[in-house]
């Protein structure tokens, strides 16, 4: 019941990504890249994922239909895997940085599932065990989706040559100090700005809480660390995600390509973001001195985060 329940919602999923993707927003690429593709081939094999999966999930058992929605997961299992492949091609050539397992490894073997259990005869659960098992699954399809990408996409080094780098706000003490957030934040862009990969580096936040806004509080600590003032420009408007990918899209007229600096729980948000301006933008995790007390409520707070966003790009 909960491998049916996780294909029905998968199938929706997938439906809605391919009913409002745009030049600036697919929601497919979060779990499967067939670019490679043309167009149209590649829309054929999302429809009859989505097929399928709804045959799953409404457990139709008809032998031809079962050996079909069978064999449309296995494909989609191995398209799951070439991704893996270039992943890992990626990771060896030194272009990205990042864990060894990709997420798209996580669907290669959800697939693999699926196709598993199309095949399988049904066993119905015990009166009112669907139910309860149904609720189970969806509640940890909504939970995990996001939290699996904040580990894997968002632990993913993308940085390469940019035009900027935009570091997003964090706490600000009183005194004026950065708090340890921040300062990661902050230290991060600094060594990206060293190692040449881009020529400015824009600070966005909100008040801080003193009289020492935010932004300039991560100034001073980028002087400290032997970045020119010349090279930083603030934005202090910068209040949440959207603002500060909308103020840096403005205030960086003719420039495509920007690497984005923030803890990795928050980069998928990030990432939706800027293509939401319809800017590249490639993401880099800040390197954490600690792991952040709060940090269990800071990832459960941007799930419901993440998923706010998703249904802002798709409505």
């Amino acid at each position: 019941m909960m491998l049916r329940t996780a294909g029905g919602i998968f199938g929706v999923f997938i439906l809605a990504n391919l009913l409002f993707a745009t030049e600036r927003f697919d929601g497919n690429l979060w779990w499967i890249d067939l670019r490679a593709l043309p167009l149209a081939l590649s829309q054929i094999v999302l429809l009859a994922c989505a097929a399928v999966s709804f045959l799953l999930a409404f457990n139709v058992r008809h032998p031809s239909a079962r050996i079909m929605a069978a064999a449309v997961f296995l494909i989609v299992s191995c398209m799951e895997t070439a991704n893996c492949i270039a992943y890992w091609t990626l990771l060896a050539e030194d272009r990205i940085n990042g864990y060894p397992m990709p997420f798209t490894v996580l669907f290669a073997l959800l697939f693999a599932a699926l196709a598993w259990r199309a095949m399988r005869p049904f066993a119905p659960p015990a009166k009112g065990g669907g139910v309860l098992l149904a609720g189970v699954a969806f509640a940890a399809c909504l939970f995990l989706f996001p939290l699996a990408l904040m580990y894997f996409f968002g632990k993913t080094d993308y940085a390469r040559q940019a035009d900027c780098i935009v570091v997003f706000g964090a706490r600000a003490y009183a005194d004026g100090r950065p708090s340890q957030a921040l300062a990661d934040r902050v230290r991060t862009a600094c060594e990206l700005y060293k190692q040449g990969l881009a020529p400015v580096l824009i600070f966005s936040g909100g008040p801080g809480d003193g009289a020492v806004h935010e932004t300039e509080s991560m100034r001073r600590l980028a002087m400290e660390l032997g970045v020119p003032d010349a090279a930083i420009r603030l934005d202090p408007q910068g209040l949440n995600t959207r603002a500060t990918a909308r103020n840096c899209v403005e205030m960086l007229t003719g420039k495509t390509r920007i690497l984005a600096v923030s803890h990795f729980y928050h980069l998928p948000r990030v990432k939706m973001a800027f293509q939401q301006e319809g800017v590249e933008v490639f993401t880099v995790p800040a390197k954490e001195r600690y792991t952040l007390t709060k940090m269990p409520w800071l990832m459960t707070r941007e799930v419901a985060a993440f998923w706010t966003y998703y249904l802002r790009l798709t409505t």
